[in-house]
């Protein structure tokens, strides 16, 4: 079987790049080939970055020629989601109104990959102003799934899970306040994230963003998406610690002292019931990390239901209070299931903002003492198989989000690291599970998933099923 450039890993790619066997120029341009061969059908990357992709590649073959010192992803290409800043391209939120705003500089994680050594080579796509858990937008339209024509790639970062999972990019970089890398990761079958809240900075020139609201402030978080654990390990290392333009960030070792190999396997909760594939998934996870000697717990994670609950009040309150700005430039189905799913369901005020806060640091407190016995909880990502396009906007279906997002919600209502790694194919779709641990132990999360991965393979990337 002949192997493709695209075909490869972030980490794979800088070692052949760094080793001379290829140049960043060949990298480079098979990628940009293969967003032109597989782009038109799936539209999941919104603007290519060709030439001055061409131009820093052919930078970081003269750096490997001269025998400097290079980043650990030099040569490397990357993709970026249309809501972080990238210098000379719009930052558009999937948003008509801002398809032409123009970013000066780039954001303070995409100033860290071009110093690693990674190129920057297309913008991605995503649903207006992350709001969606599928991505289409009226600005750039509809992204599909590589697996599969009909259902959703996810959201919010749908773009990169297609990108990625169809050999577009093999890293990218997304956000996350309800499940917003996770997400596409499950149904696109790659790797992605979540950080402890605060370990990566974020910071955009536009002042719209720059003052975000509080369930923002508390519950979101940029972070990387790609085709192996390996390298998002790799981009952690790259992207972790302070910057002065974000208060939240802070400076933690990404690496922490040796902890039990414990782990919590949790297959249902109330109110969300797993389809089949779900559950074999979550087993199949399971086995393997039985089988790398990790001590199985079948013991649920404290109150996932009531985390799920206290997220909605907290988003829900902060999208009530910015709908009347929002509205105008919202799509108007956009603004309907906004205001029907979200401010009619979970109002603000409709929850005490003293109960909300109190619940959520006594939640904290729980799982942070469950998490000293077992450090790590493995839970499916979605309960049920990637839906078709549009169900989340339809009147007849959409009210089911929050069971769908009953397992995301709890990382990030907590802060806590999430990462999300396929286990498998069923009937043709990807399996995904997630690999939750403590603040600050995004590293026993990894080696999780890390472990799971070893021992049933990657599954991306894939050409595009087109029918």
């Amino acid at each position: 079987m002949t192997e493709h450039l695209w075909d490869l890993t972030a980490n794979h790619l800088a070692r052949k790049v760094a080793d001379k066997e290829v140049s960043s120029l060949e990298v480079v341009e098979a990628h940009l080939d293969r967003i032109e061969e597989v782009n038109g059908w799936l539209n999941a990357v919104t603007r290519v970055l060709a030439e001055e992709a061409k131009v820093a590649a052919k930078d970081a073959d003269k750096a490997v020629a001269a025998g400097n010192e290079l980043g650990p992803l030099h040569g490397v290409p990357c993709t970026i989601k249309e809501n972080i800043d990238v210098a000379g391209t719009p930052t558009t939120q999937g948003l008509p109104i801002f398809a032409d705003l123009i970013s000066p500089t780039d954001a303070p994680l995409v100033e860290r990959l071009r110093g690693a050594g990674a190129i920057p080579i297309a913008r991605t796509n995503l649903p207006e102003l992350g709001l969606r858990i599928s991505t289409d937008n009226p600005l750039h339209g509809l992204t599909r799934n590589p697996w599969h024509p009909e259902r959703t790639a996810g959201g919010s970062s749908g773009g990169e899970g297609s990108a990625i999972a169809s050999g577009m990019s093999p890293l990218g970089l997304g956000n996350d306040i309800g499940g917003s890398v996770r997400n596409p990761a499950f149904c696109c079958g790659v790797a992605a994230i979540k950080p402890t809240h605060g370990r990566l900075p974020a910071f955009s020139v536009f002042e719209h963003d720059q003052n975000p609201a509080l369930s923002s402030q508390i519950m979101l978080t940029d972070g990387p998406m790609a085709r192996s654990v390996s390298d998002l390990r790799t981009a952690m290392e790259v992207l972790n610690g302070r910057d002065s333009r974000d208060p939240r960030s802070v400076d933690v070792a990404l690496h922490g002292s040796d902890a039990k190999r414990r782990v919590a396997v949790v297959k249902s909760v109330p109110g969300a019931e797993c389809h089949p594939s779900v559950i074999e998934g979550v087993e199949r996870a399971e086995s393997s990390l039985a089988d790398a000697g990790w001590e199985i717990v079948n013991s649920g994670s404290p109150e996932i239901n009531l985390c799920s609950e206290i997220w909605a009040h907290l988003l829900g309150a902060d999208v009530s209070l910015l709908m009347d700005a929002a509205r105008p430039i919202l799509s108007e189905e956009m603004a309907e299931t906004l205001d029907s799913d979200i401010t009619e369901q979970f109002p603000s005020g409709m929850m005490n903002p003293n109960v909300i806060h109190t619940e959520r640091s006594r939640l904290a407190r729980e799982w942070s003492l469950f998490f000293a016995d077992t450090p790590v909880v493995v839970m499916p990502t979605w309960p049920q198989e990637p839906f078709e396009h549009g169900a989340d906007l339809r009147q007849d279906s959409r009210h089911e989000l929050l069971e769908i997002l009953r397992f995301i919600t709890p990382a990030n209502v907590l802060g806590i690291p999430s990462v999300a790694v396929p286990v498998g194919v069923f009937d043709g779709l990807p399996q995904g599970v997630q690999c939750v641990a403590d603040r600050w132990r995004d590293d026993l999360a990894l080696n999780a998933a890390a472990d799971i991965e070893k021992s049933v393979g990657r599954f991306t990337p894939i050409d595009p099923v087109t029918s």
